[in-house]
């Protein structure tokens, strides 16, 4: 399968917190400005999405909560499962930490009737 490459650092160094309401360059804007589309020309173009974490200053936690768990209030989970492809060479346990505890605790929460947070 084909891949569509997009890099935390070509939106920028220094990665913000959660929501947007809280300061510049958050993790909620990042889903809706870059994942969430590129995700979604994924599935149409039956692609994988690939998401580079290296090169930045580094992450406050909430910033990468926020920017994946959305992925399944907006999306099929075994969808994300297969389309979703994650690089940390600088800080692999990144991944590990989104695809074993983000991903699953965000979806326990949307089937638990839990509405999304803000916008």
């Amino acid at each position: 399968m084909e891949l569509i490459k997009i890099k935390v650092l070509d939106f920028t160094e220094y990665p913000g917190v959660r929501y947007i309401g809280q300061g510049d360059d958050t993790g909620e804007q990042y889903y809706y400005e870059h994942i969430k589309p590129s995700f979604e020309n994924c599935i149409k173009e039956n692609k994988i999405l690939v998401v580079d974490l290296d090169d930045t200053a580094g992450y406050a936690s909430s910033f990468l909560d926020e920017c994946f768990g959305n992925l399944v209030y907006d999306f099929d989970y075994d969808q994300i499962k297969k389309r979703l492809k994650i690089i940390s060479t600088q800080e692999p346990d990144w991944i590990e930490v989104i695809f074993e505890e983000t991903l699953p605790e965000w979806l326990k929460k949307k089937n638990e009737g839990e509405p999304r947070k803000p916008l």
